[in-house]
């Protein structure tokens, strides 16, 4: 029996379980794979306060190194299903059921798919949603990033460090990304645009050769040869398994209030899976802080 169950290991999880076991809780921190989530796909991040730039992968490996000197248990698995019994809430996982007090949700999201055809049979050969994971393998390549928004603008200037040209194609006339994004992506020799336009076909045999584009306003289809297509157009949330428990938006986000508490008492829900605006390494901190801390109250009035 675990004080809390913190299923994601993400910069929330990690931070609700830093709080959590400060609090001297037992603390159960589960895990699909390693510790990080979306921050292990950060080749840079620069608006993390205390660091002017450093890495996803090692902010994360920061993030975790303390929690094991403060007890809290990292188990692998992933999560199948959830019950609620009372004041008793149970994990499945795919090997065993974990019982606990208390449950923190800090699953996070995943790239969405465009659902165009070539995209699923050329994923991993040349289709990509990671320029860090995938970018070295593409040296001296004209690729293609798609979307418009900050993930789609940052990977694409992280591509020019390998590409011989970077292409962002987006449906709109102008980006969404932030001013100072748009600023170093407009100044980018190698990066080119493709405006009002969609992919409609990623083509290649044994990897990507082209891709077929739409412009949204005239209608008129146009090939183009790229080694490579990056896409970046949005986030979808893993609450999958969560979806019986009447927590959920009709999106699949986790609808919680400003104490990061559910519709049910003793479940919460913390970081990207929460239904929210912003979605950043800081912002799911803070949800991470504030869940910790809230556990512990629950517990204390409760058991």
């Amino acid at each position: 029996m675990y004080d809390t169950i913190i299923i994601g290991a993400g910069p929330a999880g990690m931070t609700a379980a830093l709080y959590a076991a400060r609090s001297n809780l037992k603390v159960a921190l589960l895990e699909r794979g390693i510790p990080g989530g979306q921050m292990n796909n950060t080749s840079d991040i620069e608006n993390y306060p205390g660091y002017a730039n450093i890495s996803g992968p090692e902010l994360a490996e920061k993030m975790f190194e303390p929690l094991e000197n403060l007890g809290v248990e990292h188990l692998f698995g992933s999560v199948e299903k959830i019950e609620h019994q009372g004041a008793i809430k149970k994990v499945f996982t795919e090997d065993e059921v974990l019982e606990t007090k208390t449950l923190i949700i800090a699953t996070g999201a995943f790239h969405r798919h465009l659902g165009v055809p070539g995209e699923e049979e050329l994923n991993s050969r040349g289709v990509s949603y990671c320029a860090v994971c995938d970018g070295a393998f593409f040296r001296d390549e004209d690729l293609l990033v798609v979307g418009g928004g900050d993930s789609a603008v940052e990977e694409a200037v992280f591509l020019t460090r390998f590409a011989k040209t970077v292409t962002i194609i987006h449906r709109r006339d102008e980006l969404r990304a932030q001013k100072l994004l748009q600023e170093r992506a407009f100044a980018n020799e190698k990066i080119h645009f493709i405006w009002d336009s969609v992919v409609k076909e990623i083509k290649g045999d044994k990897r990507v050769s082209s891709v077929m584009v739409e412009n949204v306003k005239t209608g008129e289809i146009s090939e183009h040869e790229f080694g490579g297509v990056f896409i970046y157009v949005g986030l979808d949330p893993v609450s999958e398994f969560a979806k019986d428990l009447g927590i959920t938006n009709e999106a699949g986000w986790i609808v919680t209030d400003n104490h990061m508490k559910t519709a049910i008492s003793g479940i919460y829900a913390i970081g990207d899976v929460r239904e929210k605006d912003l979605r950043q390494v800081t912002t799911a901190v803070g949800d991470g802080a504030v869940a910790g801390q809230e556990v512990y109250k629950y517990i204390t009035e409760n058991f």
